[in-house]
């Protein structure tokens, strides 16, 4: 059946770990009529953590997509992991959705890893409403969480509800705006609720809310500004009409609480969804690139009459076949049909066609533009990859992936099994495009390089324990990075006789450092005259530049922040070929890296430890000793926040020292934060190693 596109809401709920995603959408499917019994993290019974790893670790690892119906709409909805090391499954869950639910914990407010998800939702202008979940935790405080997400989101946000109590005392919400007390009954699991007028201790905090949130909605709207500032009463009509608007435009942020394990506000937040966040209507077109002609754009719009586009943005490896998800963009897709992949010009089958509910599948005879689906069919499609109708080629912008900061060997037990791991191992890739496998062209260690310890220890148990595979695992190595200091002209000449002919080519390039100002500019430019080389032969120069940067002249770790500009070449009339003047162009890049100053580089991580004061000294001393730089140490509550960024070199292990400083009571996040270079007595050390 079709849906109405007014009435999709494609949204995610995200945030830092243990803040409660998870829970809160298990509330969401009970509450949509979905489950008829509400899962338990603690008992491993949750829908969306379906797997073994994720209901023993008691953490979410994989995004799960549900689809779900609430008061004439419907929801498909994206579960997200809230641990750093699995920051790429929110990335492409963001990339595809219209709107997120970010959860925050009432007693600590924005966290490290809410301040990475809000910055991703802002990289693809994804309108979100906020919910402070956990108030009735020791410890809640409303107030402190609202104000810390516009000191450490910069957002701006619009209080919807406010707490009735906190901590053991935490019995409801009051909807600001129908000014209304609104409980949730728990002998009933929070499935019915009861609205009554405001207690009186509460009327004068409320009505300070409700004014705060008028003059927020009023400040979005000419409209309600002019209303209001005549002291003419504002209808709860007009005052949603103009929340919405200015959500949709990122301008405001709803902002609802309660407690999902205590059945308490999910309800609301639900209704928010419907009245605040966007359908696929209220989006603007998609561009996308013509394949045909590169440097047009076509606006892909949500007319189920239009061609196909769709973009593959996650891949489950099964077997028999890999499942693919899809946001469909324009037009209608059917199963049993053949579809365009531009990005490596091949035509891919797509046989069945499901809406998904976690690991359950409903089959569909026809998807539309706005829907979320999973398909079976393809075969060479990636994650990133446009799916599309053959009469309009396009190609979406792909999805971008942060960097790998940590490696470790990997070898079968046997060399029986060695088939069997590049099997596996190319099936996890597919699935996860932070997972990267390199062979040690002087070792022949095989290396697994990922975004953490968890992540490459999960990836260890899914070989071990899903596919069977016997392996060793060496100790975590940090995926260090090089650069240059310096500018550097340098050339290549490739002579050589291949095949019986001679290919001969000669380049110059000049390879500059990009200062941090210039991150997103151009690796690779040309500063010849129009002329000077056949055009056919650029591109394998700017090929062979990319693939010397991808070992550095210290370690032969991948290069960072340079530029290559090609100043010069030479071009034999009858000899040259693609084949030289790649060769060439690789000569001059080493020979000019070399020369210009090589310094390496390593991940820097963001640190957030969360102490009570009675161990800040030795928890300090202690990040002093692993070349820590504090950057920050604030007070909330009783606990002491330090903010540090460390070498990740000096942060193996750091969890469980931590525990032993603090006997168990201190809690850390890491995320990576950037590159520093490596002090010359450790690169002298490892030079020496």
């Amino acid at each position: 059946m079709k849906v109405e596109l007014s009435k999709i809401r494609n949204i995610g709920i995200a945030a830092h770990i243990d803040a409660g995603k998870t829970t809160t959408t298990e509330r969401v499917l009970y509450y949509t009529g979905k489950t008829h019994r509400m899962g338990d993290v603690d008992d491993g019974t949750t829908k969306t953590d379906f797997d073994k790893q994720e209901q023993d670790r008691g953490i979410t690892i994989y995004s799960a997509a549900v689809t779900c119906p609430w008061k004439d709409h419907t929801i498909n909805l994206i579960d997200t992991p809230g641990h750093v090391d699995f920051t790429a499954e929110v990335e492409r869950s963001l990339r595809v959705l219209d709107g997120m639910v970010a959860v925050f914990d009432a007693k600590e407010g924005v966290e490290a890893q809410s301040e990475t998800v809000w910055r991703q939702a802002d990289k693809y202008e994804v309108p979100r409403l906020c919910f402070v979940n956990k108030m009735d935790k020791p410890g809640a405080d409303f107030e402190m969480s609202f104000k810390s997400l516009r000191t450490r989101l910069n957002a701006n946000p619009i209080a919807l509800a406010i707490p009735i109590g906190a901590e053991l005392q935490f019995e409801g919400v009051i909807d600001l705006l129908a000014m209304e007390a609104v409980h949730f009954g728990t002998e009933q699991q929070g499935y019915r609720i009861r609205r009554a007028a405001i207690p009186a201790q509460y009327q004068e905090q409320a009505h300070h809310w409700r004014q705060a949130l008028i003059e927020a909605a009023a400040e979005t709207s000419d409209a309600l500004m002019d209303k209001y500032l005549h002291d003419e009463p504002l209808e709860v009509g007009e005052l949603k009409q103009a929340i919405r608007a200015a959500t949709i435009a990122n301008v405001l942020q709803p902002v609802l609480c309660g407690s999902a394990l205590k059945y308490i506000g999910v309800r609301l937040m639900l209704d928010a969804v419907c009245d605040y966040l966007p359908s696929p209507l209220d989006m603007p077109a998609v561009e996308a690139i013509d394949t045909r002609d590169k440097k047009r754009t076509v606006k892909i719009t949500t007319n189920p009459d239009d061609p196909f586009a769709g973009l593959v943005f996650k891949i489950v490896a099964e077997k028999p076949v890999d499942l693919y998800f899809i946001r469909i963009y324009g037009g209608r897709l059917k199963p049993n049909s053949r579809v365009l992949n531009t990005v490596t010009g091949a035509k891919e089958n797509i046989s069945q066609l499901y809406r998904m509910f976690a690991k359950q599948r409903e089959q569909l005879d026809v998807a539309y533009a706005g829907d979320i689906v999973a398909v079976v069919g393809p075969r060479a499609a990636l994650t990133g990859h446009t799916l599309c109708a053959a009469q309009r080629p396009v190609e979406f912008k792909t999805i971008e992936f942060p960097d790998t900061v940590i490696s470790r060997t990997i070898e079968p037990e046997s060399s029986r099994d060695r088939e069997r791991l590049d099997d596996a191992l190319r099936a996890l890739c597919r699935q996860d495009p932070t997972l990267r496998i390199t062979t040690n062209s002087d070792t022949g260690e095989m290396l697994m390089s990922g975004m953490g310890e968890l992540h490459l220890d999960v990836i260890a148990h899914r070989l071990r324990h899903n596919m069977n595979v016997a392996v060793r695992v060496g100790k975590p190595r940090v995926s260090y990075r090089e650069t240059i200091r310096s500018g550097v002209e340098a050339e290549g000449r490739f002579e050589r006789q291949l095949a019986g002919r001679w290919h001969i080519a000669h380049v110059r390039l000049r390879l500059e450092p990009l200062k941090t100002s210039e991150q997103d500019a151009e690796n690779f430019l040309s500063e010849l005259a129009d002329g000077v080389l056949d055009s056919g032969y650029l591109n394998p120069i700017e090929t062979g530049v990319r693939d010397a940067a991808t070992s550095g002249p210290l370690f032969g770790y991948p290069m960072l922040d340079w530029r290559a500009v090609l100043i010069e070449v030479g071009q034999h009339e009858d000899n040259s070929s693609e084949v030289a003047f790649e060769n060439a162009a690789r000569q001059a890049f080493n020979r000019a890296a070399e020369q210009a100053e090589p310094v390496l580089l390593e991940p820097i991580m963001k640190v957030e430890i969360i102490t009570p004061e009675e161990y800040l000294g030795s928890i300090n001393g202690d990040l002093h000793a692993r070349r820590a730089v504090i950057t920050g140490s604030t007070l909330r509550g009783d606990h002491r926040i330090i903010e540090a960024e460390v070498a990740l070199a000096s942060m193996f292990g750091y969890v469980t020292n931590l525990r032993s400083l603090s006997q168990g009571r201190a809690n850390v996040s890491m995320e990576p934060c950037r590159y520093g270079e490596v002090p010359a007595d450790q690169v002298k050390r490892m030079m020496d190693y």
